[in-house]
């Protein structure tokens, strides 16, 4: 079977992009995208993927959402595959001129949606805000218009199927996002705590520093790279400068670090907001390593309180520093319960449970 999938960008490699080059690696598909940065690609062990670039798009929002939006609209692949997936939100728009297709929905677009008012308030000056209005009134109405288009719907997490009902008014089969078991090993603790995210204010990074700030005697190793726009730029810049000693930020990594890093690390932290469903946590305790997470979005449906780590309600510096207390010099306490909860996880389950949806065995939207 001949199968492209649809992805916004390549070019800033997370959750979602790691979803995507795996799934175009087994299934031996070609990935359309915008902007893509084939050296990350590569660091990360997905050299061997085929991708097409189908123009690139401006570094800054809005015109990088919108350019990539476009650019997949008129998109027109039709009788070269006998399947189109889309797995970036932006590039759902092209399930409009290619079918059949299926959606993998990691979120409705948050900016529209579940965190407008927060993209309204934070990230927009005064003057920017009744622009930002009628953008979102434009691009909702484009949103809800285009999914009609789609021919199935499937999303990543209870709570992204939630959001889906909610502000698409459509049903949606959960398939969890895959982790590769076989890659992940258990090492002895280095006694540093970890954390993996891109570097973007809904990460909340900053809180995760002023916890440690105060832990002195404990050390945090932060890795993850940034979208090189000016706003995100400027926050990367934030909270990098007066970074206390016992804190480091690695940036991106290539993926026997990472993984070395995931398999030395005492514990595991998480802290995002409301996230739509989150890898990282699982990735963690595929290497048997405990998390201490924020009790809400996806995390409540990988990390099981008490069990492989702590979830935290209302999560702030201080409820950090408490919960990396309880869980140091206990950490091998949690390493058999991490590692069990994780294979639920494993890419052939993802695999299989995709085929089943190409195949129509799902609720249909």
């Amino acid at each position: 079977m001949r199968v492209a999938i649809f992805h916004n960008y390549l070019d800033n490699i997370g959750g979602a992009e790691m979803v995507t080059l795996t799934l175009a690696r087994e299934l031996d598909a070609t990935i359309y995208t915008t902007n893509i940065d084939h050296e990350k690609i590569g660091k990360m062990g997905f050299s061997d993927v085929n991708i097409v670039s189908i123009g690139r798009v401006p570094l800054n929002p809005p015109f990088r959402q919108q350019i990539a939006f476009l650019k997949f609209r008129f998109l027109d692949l039709k009788g070269k595959y006998d399947q189109y997936i889309c797995m970036g939100d932006w590039a759902m728009s092209g399930c409009v001129l290619n079918k059949p297709n299926l959606w993998y929905v990691h979120s409705p677009i948050r900016e529209l949606w579940d965190l407008k008012d927060y993209v309204r308030k934070e990230l927009c000056s005064f003057w920017q805000r009744p622009f930002f209005d009628m953008w979102v009134w434009i691009n909702r109405r484009m949103n809800k218009k285009y999914v009609e288009s789609v021919d199935t719907l499937v999303c990543n997490s209870t709570n992204t199927q939630k959001r889906v009902k909610k502000y698409l008014g459509k049903s949606a089969e959960v398939i969890h996002p895959p982790v590769e078991m076989n890659d992940f090993k258990h090492g002895l603790s280095m006694e540093y705590w970890l954390s993996v995210n891109r570097l973007l204010p809904p990460k909340r990074i900053d809180i995760q520093i002023e916890a440690f700030r105060t832990m002195p005697d404990k050390e945090l190793v932060i890795i993850g790279s940034f979208e090189r726009s000016k706003h995100f730029l400027d926050y990367y810049k934030k909270i990098a400068k007066d970074l206390p000693s016992n804190v480091q930020i690695m940036s991106f990594v290539d993926r026997n670090e990472l993984l070395f890093q995931y398999a030395h690390c005492e514990g595991f932290i998480a802290t995002a907001m409301d996230e739509d469903f989150g890898m990282t946590p699982v990735e963690a305790m595929a290497s048997g390593k405990p998390v201490v997470a924020s009790n809400e979005g996806g995390y409540k449906e990988s990390v099981i309180n008490g069990v492989t780590g702590i979830l935290i309600d209302d999560i702030t510096s201080e409820k950090i520093i408490d919960a990396v207390n309880q869980i140091s010099g206990k950490s091998e306490s949690f390493k058999e319960a991490c590692i069990i909860r994780a294979k639920e996880f494993d890419t052939k389950t993802f695999v299989k449970k995709i085929k089943k949806a190409i195949d129509g065995d799902v609720i249909f939207s």
